[in-house]
């Protein structure tokens, strides 16, 4: 498999028109775990509740000891939110939920 075949292209809700590519697998293990976390109505969870739900879900073998996962997490909440699968209640702290 080449290194473009292994790249996804992700989107950014805060840059509208800004694509940057990723390892595919990383943001694909990240995007499930996440959207079988969330829930489908708000007031959703915060970020922080999000991440804790979602790291026993990740492959070890792509987040060691959980590593990065955070970077991925917002990676993956940023290209949702774009794509409109995704939505973030207006509350402080942020939470989301699947639209």
């Amino acid at each position: 498999m080449s290194k473009a075949a292994e790249k996804i292209e992700i989107r950014n809700v805060i840059s509208p028109g800004h694509v940057v590519r990723v390892d595919k697998a990383k943001y694909t293990a990240m995007r499930d775990a996440l959207l079988s976390v969330l829930p489908a109505e708000a007031p959703g969870l915060t970020v922080a509740e999000a991440k804790a739900g979602v790291l026993p879900l990740l492959p070890e073998a792509l987040f060691p000891g959980g590593d990065k996962a955070g970077w991925w997490l917002k990676a993956a909440q940023l290209d949702l939110e774009a794509r409109g699968v995704v939505r973030r209640e207006a509350t402080k702290p942020l939470r989301l939920y699947r639209a």
